[in-house]
């Protein structure tokens, strides 16, 4: 068999699974659940991995799962990783009804595409043709979402990262994965296949403004008023917007989560979480010291205490222009070179930054998707394409790098000059979270 049939052969095999992969899919988009707290997801996801009569390992990053297809030989490790979490978005029309979570960002079907991917090599007998092997990952937390529950599992030791896929790599989750494909879906009316891309990066902050309680009809007087106090920070980040050039692409966005405890309390304990997202790591460092500045002078001008904790965001994605173009040429293959797009920067973040910034990482984008992401009217529009289509995406991929000894992934790889290695990529988020 030549490298064209077993691209048709596994491309049938996820077809002939198709009813089953779109099912899979569409319970987990039913049954959506926030980061570090996916049980059901990964339970659902560990029946498929049995299913599959694969060995894994589960509860890395508390509930990602891990499996290896192991190929002829095994000199190199590519693996391919869907997302488990969702967002909250209580108006979708998926959102469960308790916790108000709801994939409207498309991770039940990056997770639908790697077990569908997985069924479709090992159905076609495609191991025994590569040199390497295909890890399948089932990754938790890519929304860096619910700062206050994630530092207080950070505080309880369960966890280092908000992200999955930085806590995966601190514990040892990658050190046998040599690269790494992502995928992402996109609502662009018509879309059908992209690859490439960069995201910002960004710090996560914690704010906590401390006052004194009182009366605060009968005696204002003699509370300090914590709430204004964070007022008087927000309004003055705001003021340092004209300040922010625009090439870096900043991107400062708070929400309160507590503003006092009763409206005849003068608020003491007000809580406010918050990313600092930029193009570059420099510019997300200059934005944070201005937003640090901004958030003191609140809490100087009402005589406020206050409690910064920088906790470790997301890197900018980096580029390994090698590996986008196999996904380029996987894309063609499935859907011809008129209909794949080459990314551009989008000012959202994901945790495969810090992947990249390790090893090389390609990345695909699938359509079949409309709406606006994060919002009550994100919706599947096309579900062949948006789970078997990222399927075949991963799969064809993955044949075009193990195919002959894993020669292209062999190649991948060495071009690639990753930014970091695993010690200095951690002492590198202990410093810029010291940092106040």
């Amino acid at each position: 068999m030549d490298r064209e049939q077993l691209k048709q052969k596994v491309c049938a095999a996820i077809d002939a699974r198709g009813k089953e992969i779109i099912a899979f899919g569409e319970d987990i988009l039913q049954h959506p659940e926030l980061g570090y707290k996916e049980e059901r997801t990964a339970e659902k996801t560990e029946q498929k991995l049995k299913e599959m009569g694969l060995s894994y390992q589960t509860g890395i990053a508390l509930t990602g799962l891990k499996a290896r297809l192991k190929g002829k030989a095994s000199d190199i490790s590519v693996c391919v990783m869907g997302e488990m979490d969702s967002v909250l978005c209580p108006g979708h029309p998926f959102a469960d009804p308790k916790t108000g979570a709801a994939h409207s960002c498309g991770h039940n079907g990056q997770l639908a595409a790697t077990i569908g991917a997985g069924m479709g090599l090992l159905d076609a007998g495609a191991m025994q043709y590569f040199g390497g092997d295909v890890v399948l990952v089932a990754m938790p937390a890519e929304e860096a979402v619910e700062l206050e529950f994630r530092n207080r599992l950070r505080e309880q030791g369960k966890i280092e990262f908000l992200g999955g896929k930085q806590q995966f790599v601190i514990e040892g989750a990658f050190d046998d994965i040599d690269l790494v494909l992502a995928l992402h879906a996109q609502t662009e009316p018509g879309f059908k296949m992209g690859v490439g891309g960069t995201n910002n990066g960004f710090i996560a902050k914690y704010i906590r403004y401390k006052g004194k309680e009182a009366h605060s009809g009968a005696a204002p007087h003699v509370g300090v008023n914590a709430l204004n106090a964070a007022l008087i920070g927000l309004l003055s980040i705001h003021a340092q917007r004209e300040t922010f050039k625009d090439s870096d692409n900043v991107r400062i966005h708070p929400i309160m989560t507590k503003g006092g405890d009763l409206v005849n309390v003068v608020p003491a304990d007000v809580r406010i979480e918050m990313f600092v997202r930029a193009k570059t790591t420099e510019a997300v460092l200059d934005a944070n010291r201005k937003v640090d500045r901004a958030l003191q002078a609140g809490a100087l001008a009402i005589g406020a205490d206050l409690n910064i904790t920088n906790l470790p965001g997301y890197l900018p994605r980096a580029v390994s222009a090698e590996f986008n173009e196999v996904c380029r040429q996987a894309a063609a293959w499935l859907v011809g070179e008129g209909n794949v797009r080459i990314g551009g920067h989008v000012t959202a973040s994901s945790d495969v930054g810090d992947l990249s910034h390790l090893m090389p990482v390609g990345s695909f984008s699938i359509g079949g998707v409309e709406g606006v992401g994060h919002s009550e009217n994100y919706a599947i529009v096309d579900s062949d394409l948006f789970y078997l289509g990222a399927a075949k995406q991963f799969a064809v991929a993955m044949i075009d790098l193990l195919w002959d000894d894993a020669a292209v992934a062999k190649q991948v790889k060495a071009a690639y000059k990753a930014p970091y290695t695993k010690e200095t990529w951690y002492k590198m988020w202990q410093s810029l979270c010291e940092a106040k």
